[in-house]
């Protein structure tokens, strides 16, 4: 690879779409950095590496921290003198409503999935707009429609979604473009980590009706063959990189196209409280 090849960095590589996205990377010749919280956890994505015949340097960073994330982009810049993309990632999931999840809950969730992405974007940035380098934010339908028992995970999404549609046109006059993804269901890790115990959280109150009849919907969603793959969502990520004007908004699927179509669509919100309403009633 010559010392001038493109240089991303990838949060949340240890599994899923940010694993799929490493490799996409660096099999189109971008030098990568995959980066993931816990770096015991970097089997799966070397193994995924040495199949597919590329490097990825994997590196440690938590994107709560700041302190972490300083030491990973300046690590970058030390050794490769540029930084030309970013994919922002690494997120968590989370199940529960109002009266049952405590407002520390809630805080958690926005600590990874918005404020999370805000460290790793606010560190990036100034190397980016050096050489007109693209921020790309992996989201979700669920940063566009909010969905029953998702209140505090689309919360996070969507505020990460309203902050880069306000940070686009400004990035933008600098040579900064910015993109958000949004896949539907995709058969990852991320489905395994949402901390939610069907046996364990389904007495939910006055609300275990409406929670059993969600995760009933939800489980044969990915049962039935619906979920795409993470290397699916992750063409969409590529397009976001190579693209020579990529879309703010990128949907993975045709399904997500739709679904998210109905929101934008939806003056009123009725539509949508119509369609979400049937996944618990």
């Amino acid at each position: 690879m010559s010392a001038t090849a493109r240089t991303v960095l990838i949060t949340g590589t240890s599994s899923g779409i940010g694993l799929a996205a490493a490799v996409a990377a660096a099999r189109a010749g971008w030098r990568t950095i995959a980066t993931l919280r816990d770096p015991l956890r970097a089997d799966a994505l070397r193994k995924a590496a040495a199949e597919a015949g590329v490097e990825l340097d994997i590196r440690q960073l938590d994107v709560t921290d700041e302190a972490s994330v300083a030491a990973a982009v300046a690590g970058v810049i030390a050794d490769y003198g540029r930084l030309d993309a970013v994919v922002n990632n690494a997120g968590a999931g989370h199940v529960g409503t109002l009266e049952n999840d405590s407002v520390a809950d809630v805080r958690k969730v926005m600590e990874v999935n918005f404020f999370g992405v805000l460290n790793v974007s606010k560190a990036a940035l100034p190397h980016l707009r050096a050489g007109g380098g693209r921020l790309v934010t992996v989201t979700s339908v669920g940063g566009v429609v909010g969905q029953p028992f998702n209140e505090a995970y689309c919360a996070a999404k969507f505020a990460v979604e309203g902050y880069m549609e306000s940070l686009a046109p400004v990035a933008r006059t600098l040579g900064v473009t910015v993109s958000v993804i949004e896949p539907g269901a995709v058969s990852t890790e991320f489905v395994n980590n949402i901390g939610f115990d069907i046996e364990a959280d389904i007495d939910a109150g006055p609300y275990s009706d409406a929670l059993r009849r969600y995760v009933e919907r939800t489980v044969a969603q990915f049962l039935d063959g619906a979920a795409q793959t993470p290397a699916g969502a992750a063409e969409a990520v590529m397009e976001a990189l190579t693209a020579d004007r990529p879309a703010f908004r990128i949907q993975t699927t045709d399904w997500a196209r739709g679904f998210v179509g109905t929101k934008l669509a939806d003056v009123d919100g009725s539509a949508v409280q119509a369609l979400t309403s049937a996944w618990v009633a």
